[in-house]
Formats: C-alpha cells, sequence, structure tokens
C-alpha cells in the first residue's frame, strides 16, 4: 500500500518543477500540487499532468486521490498577507 510520501515521491519525479505535499490513510490521499508548468492549463489538462506523472500507480496502488492543482501565483492570491 503505498504512503504519501511514495505518492509525493512519484508526482515530484513527474513533475521536478513541482512542490507537492500529500496527506493520506493508505487508501485515500489529498494532494496539493503547486507548479510553473500549470500556467494556461485548464483544470483538466493539470490533473492529466499529474496523473501522467503517476503512470499506472493510478490503476493499480493509489484508491482515490484529491488533487488541488496550483500555479505559484495562484497559490499566492490564495494566501492571506
Amino acid at each position: 500500500m503505498p504512503t504519501p510520501e511514495d505518492i509525493q515521491g512519484w508526482i515530484q519525479a513527474g513533475l521536478p518543477d513541482a512542490e507537492v505535499r500529500v496527506d493520506g490513510d493508505g487508501r485515500h490521499f489529498e494532494a496539493l500540487i503547486v507548479a510553473a508548468g500549470f500556467a494556461g492549463k485548464s483544470l483538466i489538462a493539470r490533473h492529466q499532468m499529474v496523473y501522467g506523472a503517476l503512470g499506472d500507480r493510478m490503476k493499480a496502488e493509489i484508491h482515490a486521490l484529491s488533487m488541488k492543482t496550483l500555479t505559484p501565483e495562484e497559490r499566492r492570491a490564495l494566501q492571506p498577507e
């Protein structure tokens, strides 16, 4: 069963410019992925990039993954000053 650290590493290997934080219980995971490469991409395209980084693990090893995909600018806009 994958750990949050496993998933974080897999995403970072496939999206090397990304900042990734993953939490979860072994079956259900939540990820925050911040990457400049998401700029100009739709939500679906961003998620497809993450799925591409995870490859077949999404079919076999990861039961459920909820994602928040942001550019660095979007994250800064969400953070209170």
